[in-house]
Formats: structure tokens, sequence, C-alpha cells
């Protein structure tokens, strides 16, 4: 068996009166994050964790937020599109472990929607879906609000 590693980072500014998507739900909040997709910077994070472990690049390489086709989408349907490159080639996901940091609004009531969301798209057990939740302790930009930051890393093997 093949074992690989991938890490991702993200940042998204926030904005007044955007919805906010995180982790494939709209979370009730006064502010949303800024980006050309929905920018669910959780969902992205596992995209890019996961196509570098397969070293396919990253996802600005294969959604581009210069073509139109991308612009508002659901970015569950980029998390898709990667879990079919990564079994394309013979990988399967064998788990994901994600960090959010966000002041406000509280993301933990928020965890287990999300979880059974990401498992369902990605067709993995909600077992292999970590996220967790932090704040700055209101230092830099996510401290002051202007944005959320997540980080993840994978794990995926090939037979």
């Amino acid at each position: 068996m093949r074992i690989r590693t991938g890490f991702g980072y993200d940042v998204h500014q926030l904005q007044e009166g955007l919805p906010f998507w995180l982790g494939g739900i709209q979370v009730p909040h006064t502010h949303g994050a800024l980006g050309h997709s929905d920018a669910d910077v959780l969902i992205h994070v596992i995209c890019d964790a996961l196509l570098g472990a397969a070293n396919l690049r990253d996802i600005g390489f294969h959604f581009p937020d210069t073509d139109p086709q991308y612009k508002g989408i659901d970015s569950k349907r980029l998390l898709a599109e990667v879990t079919r490159l990564l079994r394309e080639r013979g990988y399967q996901i064998g788990n994901i472990d994600s960090t959010i940091c966000l002041e406000a609004p509280k993301v933990n009531p928020h965890i287990p929607e999300m979880q059974r969301v990401l498992a369902e798209v990605m067709g993995i057990d909600i077992d292999d879906v970590s996220i967790k939740a932090t704040t700055t302790e209101k230092l830099g930009f996510v401290g002051r609000r202007e944005g959320v930051a997540a980080y993840a890393a994978v794990l995926i093997t090939r037979m």
C-alpha cells in the first residue's frame, strides 16, 4: 500500500451582507467570505490538501478564479470533482484533519452537520472527517474579524 499526505491552507476576507458558507453548509452570520466561488474556506483547504497529496497541483490550477464557469459555484461541486480525480488515479481518502480559525460566529454547534455533508460529498465515513475550530485570541486579521483562515491535513492511499 502506498500512503501519501497533503496539507492545505486558505484565507478569505469577511464582508458584511454575504452568505457564509463553511464546510458545505450556510452558517448564519452577518458577514460572509468573499471569493470567486462561494468562498467556502474549509472545502478549499480540503481540496488543496487532497490535490497536493496526489501531486495534482492546487485548487486554483483546476478551478481558476479567472474562469467565469466557477463564479459563485458551490464548493461542494469542486470537492466532488477533486474526489473523482483522486479515485480516477487509484487513490482513496484515508482521513481529513482540519482546523477553522474564526472569532465569530461560533463554529462548534455546526461541526456535526459539516462532517456529515463533507463525508457524503467525498463518499467516506463521517469518522474520517475531523473538524476543529479555534480563535486567534483577538490577534491578527482573524482576531479583528476581518477574515477566516483554515488548515487541513489529509491522508490518502493507493493499492
